[in-house]
């Protein structure tokens, strides 16, 4: 079977102005979860697809050939645009067994995490997978109802399972059932339970200095 990984970068991020370009912990911020791809020798091929000229020449400066860098199609790079559609686009011209979407905006994947989902992906027979980060939080709706637990018997945290919250880090898809489906996941469905700080993305302004902190202190141990 082969296995691709694919790192979509856009080069229009509203949030954080050039998002992907910006300096985080000493790299630029694709250079973290891309680095962990390439690292964790689960991938036949890394690929970056942006529609940026700035970000295809950053990246083949930073990993040379170890990464392939292609074209992303604009109406794939649009605001509205699904990962999906970038996940085909890419597909077509690099097939695979195995797709894996890996999100820049989650640099505190490690290698490890890539090694540990494959051998889950494969040992439990998998069709799709995700990543997720246990949280330990009574859940409440606006109409205050209890969604995760009983307030009649309310656990202590140490006895309470929790849930699993999607991160949004990496996931894995069977081809088939992505070109059948159009969507990432589906099937036989399993998850990888990362880190709990790896429930961080950067999306907003304040997150980039709360990261930039964790990845120096992982860096430092």
């Amino acid at each position: 079977m082969r296995w691709v990984a694919l790192m979509p970068l856009r080069g229009g991020s509203k949030s954080i102005p050039r998002k992907n370009l910006l300096d985080v912990a000493g790299r630029p911020l694709f250079a973290w979860s891309l680095d962990a791809a390439v690292g964790s020798g689960v991938f036949d091929e890394v690929v970056v697809a942006s529609d940026d000229a700035a970000i295809r020449a950053a990246v083949s400066a930073a990993f040379g050939a170890t990464v392939t860098v292609v074209d992303r199609h604009p109406e794939n790079a649009s605001d509205t645009a699904s990962s999906e559609s970038v996940m085909l686009e890419v597909l077509a011209r690099r097939p695979c067994d195995v797709l894996a979407l890996v999100q820049a905006t989650s640099p505190l994947t490690t290698a490890a995490d890539f090694v540990a989902a494959r051998a889950r992906f494969e040992r439990d027979g998998l069709d799709s997978l995700l990543t997720a980060v246990r949280w330990k939080r009574f859940v409440w709706s606006e109409d205050a109802r209890a969604l995760n637990y009983d307030p009649a018997a309310r656990p202590r945290r140490q006895d309470f399972a929790g849930a699993l919250v999607e991160n949004g880090a990496f996931y894995f898809t069977r081809t088939t059932l992505l070109q059948a489906g159009g969507s990432r996941l589906g099937g036989r469905i399993g998850i990888h339970e990362m880190a709990a700080d790896a429930l961080l993305e950067i999306d907003e302004p304040e997150d980039l200095e709360q990261v930039a902190r964790l990845l120096a202190a992982r860096r430092h141990a």
